[in-house]
């Protein structure tokens, strides 16, 4: 009688931050990936990045556009992992070469969201109090804030959301400005007071949507992963990603942006500000979907010819002397 020997279940090594959103985001995709690949295990392994680390400084004055992504990268390079999950915000526009954006995941709510302390639960953004603390770690907030609101007053925050929120809670701010899908990934969405519309503040490229990063020959491993990606997000993403991309800007410059589709059309928006949010371009391209980074890049010219790159190599310049 012959014994048939059953070869062991494949393993696919997923890279993660170690916060706790980073985590959430990681086990969701997992779980997915589960239920389309029942006979492979998938292994969650996770690392500490150098944006985890450096919670006492600016974003914007670490001046670096990897803060949370270069050790995962190292990771799938060196064959330690098999792939990595990033919130897609925080992925830089250009990859380390040998890596590729395997796989784009269905977008939750793209806003940044209002979050306030009980003293102004009555309240909205246009009519919180000349001087209120406004708390947010984001340039590109901070920029079109300023343009709307310049009787605020602006501080940074930094660290994971529940220590965010527990400053806002202790009454060092009198709201945070966040993202809307963060919150409601990690089931804070009832702390969400106010949608902020288009008109007030674009979000971030990429913002609300997972991308899934691996290494750009494992041909096998990309098709696995287009089990999970969302198609129309993936063309408003990189949309957006080009748009960022030819204007050379990373996450921490304050460039925003908004896209629709309707049936094959895209609608991308997008936004250019100075720090004081005394300069502002704005513009807006429809093209068809099939042309997405197509259109980013037309919508990029189109705001360098109104004046973004003085604006940009202002800030630039700024970072650069660590003010």
């Amino acid at each position: 009688m012959t014994s048939v020997v059953s070869s062991p279940p494949r393993t696919i090594r997923i890279g993660s931050r170690k916060s706790q959103l980073a985590l959430v985001q990681t086990y969701w995709v997992r779980e997915q990936l589960q239920k389309s690949f029942p006979d492979i295990c998938f292994e969650v392994h996770t690392m500490s990045t150098q944006g985890d680390k450096i919670l006492d400084v600016a974003l914007a004055k670490i001046g670096d556009k990897g803060l949370f992504t270069k050790e995962l990268e190292l990771g799938m390079i060196n064959q330690e992992i098999d792939f990595a999950v990033h919130s897609l915000k925080d992925l830089p526009t250009n990859l380390p070469e040998g890596l590729t954006l395997a796989a784009i995941t269905e977008r939750e709510n793209p806003a940044d969201a209002l979050v306030v302390h009980e003293k102004h639960k009555d309240k909205q953004i246009e009519t919180l109090p000349a001087g209120a603390v406004i708390g947010t770690s984001s340039l590109r907030r901070l920029a079109q804030l300023r343009h709307h609101f310049p009787h605020f007053t602006f501080k940074d925050v930094r660290g994971n959301l529940n220590t965010r929120m527990a400053k806002l809670d202790a009454g060092e701010y009198d709201a945070l400005i966040l993202a809307a899908a963060g919150l409601g990934r990690l089931g804070m969405g009832d702390r969400i007071h106010q949608v902020l519309s288009k008109e007030i503040s674009l979000h971030a490229v990429g913002q609300g949507a997972l991308g899934i990063e691996c290494r750009a020959d494992d041909n096998e491993l990309i098709n696995l992963l287009k089990a999970i990606e969302h198609p129309a997000t993936r063309d408003r993403c990189l949309a957006e990603r080009a748009f960022l991309r030819i204007l050379e800007g990373g996450c921490q410059v304050p460039i925003g942006v908004n896209t629709e589709i309707d049936g094959d059309n895209l609608t991308l928006t997008g936004i250019v500000a100075s720090v004081d949010g005394q300069k502002l371009v704005k513009d807006t391209i429809t093209g068809t979907a099939n042309n997405a980074e197509a259109i980013g890049a037309e919508l990029a010219e189109c705001l360098r010819q109104q004046g973004a790159q003085e604006i940009l190599e202002e800030i630039f310049t700024e970072i650069q002397r660590g003010s």
